[in-house]
């Protein structure tokens, strides 16, 4: 816990929960629950979330107003460090992306009905959702193109498009679908969000995509999905029409705190597994592997770059929790690509300190260098992010880089 951001809350519930992942969740870190099907796991992760109910500490992400206990973001920041020292941490608390983000668009913009008929459920962990914006025929890194079209005719949308990475999708309840509603506006004004039960017959899930070899299903997947003739209300519109790019940069705000945190716990635990190899492991009579300088260099820069990246990352949400995400736009993408990288290198160093026993899957590392490589890419790739920040500050210089504007792709 970094006691400048440590409040009354935070210093009640971080033990607490810390406790009940050393406890309940990391036992369940076995070889099979790993490197199979997510469904393998989940049914036992159900009965964990009974307990977390139990314990009180289920819905740590709401407001009051929704049963929460209304923490702001950089509270929930420090919680979700907490929850990412076990891969099954965020979805045993029911914090999980896509869920947690949806649910936050859905608190803040969708109609009673949706909220009654969807929202509710996810809340109680009924149901799960996914969320669908990026497309194989389009740049991810520049959402204003987008191929899927929903048309109205009558009181429906009528949707046809093709997604992929709509992570979740396999057993989720329903989906919100990034799609073009007004071709002829302007691009940040062309699209709109709607929601799209998954039982409606023109919402087909083809495959789920294996990600370097992991195939899994269930909450682990990343589904390619197809919309044909898919119809379903006009009143399933998230917000209004045409808000669809402003809703998804308004979720990546405090979806990427929620994701840096994430990073940070991540890189904590491979930290933790590296200094316990460091310290135990003999490479020759009387001498550890931890003597040796490379693995002591190891250790020193991860500690520092973990640190940093703790104090930049709470700034920021706290900086968002007082002036919104807007006004801190720079922040939000310095972290972004700054803990990404640090967190692969902190797991690719705790790899080479276990030698081949870190690339077998007896040991939690290879997941995570399998499932979170992905880091540098999505919700903006590392370029993208380094390009917006550097612009904008060299525009404070008089500079005007938009004359060699450039989408990277």
């Amino acid at each position: 816990m970094e006691p400048i951001f440590a409040t009354d809350h935070t210093r009640e519930l971080i033990p607490r929960i810390r406790a009940f992942i050393e406890n309940e969740i990391i036992p369940l870190e076995t070889a099979e629950h790993l490197t199979g099907n997510f469904s393998k796991v989940a049914a036992i992760l159900d009965q964990k979330r009974e307990l977390v109910k139990k314990a009180g500490l289920w819905g740590l992400q709401h407001s009051v107003e929704e049963g929460g206990l209304g923490l702001s973001l950089c509270e929930f920041g420090q919680v979700s460090e907490v929850l990412a020292y076990s891969p099954f941490g965020h979805y045993t608390f029911n914090c999980q992306a896509p869920d947690i983000g949806n649910m936050e668009l859905m608190h803040k913009y969708a109609p009673e009905h949706l909220k009654r008929t969807y929202l509710e459920p996810l809340k109680e962990g009924h149901i799960r959702s996914c969320f669908s914006m990026t497309e194989p025929e389009f740049a991810g890194s520049n959402p204003t193109q987008l191929g899927t079209l929903a048309e109205r005719e009558g009181d429906d949308w009528v949707i046809n498009g093709h997604k992929w990475f709509t992570s979740s999708a396999d057993g989720s309840s329903f989906a919100i679908v990034m799609a073009v509603t007004n071709p002829d506006a302007a691009p940040h004004r062309r699209a709109s969000m709607i929601l799209v039960p998954t039982d409606n017959p023109g919402f087909e899930l083809v495959r789920n995509i294996s990600i370097m070899g992991d195939g899994s299903d269930h909450w682990g997947s990343h589904a390619e999905v197809r919309y044909t003739n898919c119809r379903v209300p006009t009143a399933n519109l998230i917000g209004g029409e045409g808000m669809g790019f402003t809703l998804a940069q308004e979720r990546l705000g405090p979806g990427r705190i929620h994701h840096c945190m994430r990073w940070i716990g991540i890189a904590e635990r491979s930290f933790d597994l590296m200094c316990r190899r460091a310290a135990t492991r003999e490479m020759e009579p009387g001498v550890m592997l931890g003597e040796k300088q490379f693995i002591q260099g190891f250790i020193a820069e991860s500690r520092a770059e973990i640190d940093a990246s703790r104090l930049m990352v709470l700034r920021t949400a706290r900086n968002i929790d007082e002036q919104g995400a807007a006004a801190v736009r720079n922040e939000i993408s310095t972290i972004k690509f700054y803990v990404a990288n640090m967190m692969l290198r902190v797991v690719d160093r705790a790899i080479q300190t276990f030698g081949a026993a870190g690339i077998t899957d007896d040991v939690l590392l290879a997941w995570y260098y399998r499932h979170e490589r992905g880091a540098r890419i999505y919700d903006g790739a590392d370029e993208v992010h380094k390009t917006a920040l550097a612009r904008s500050i060299l525009k404070g210089y008089g500079l005007d880089t938009r004359k060699a504007k450039q989408v990277v792709g």
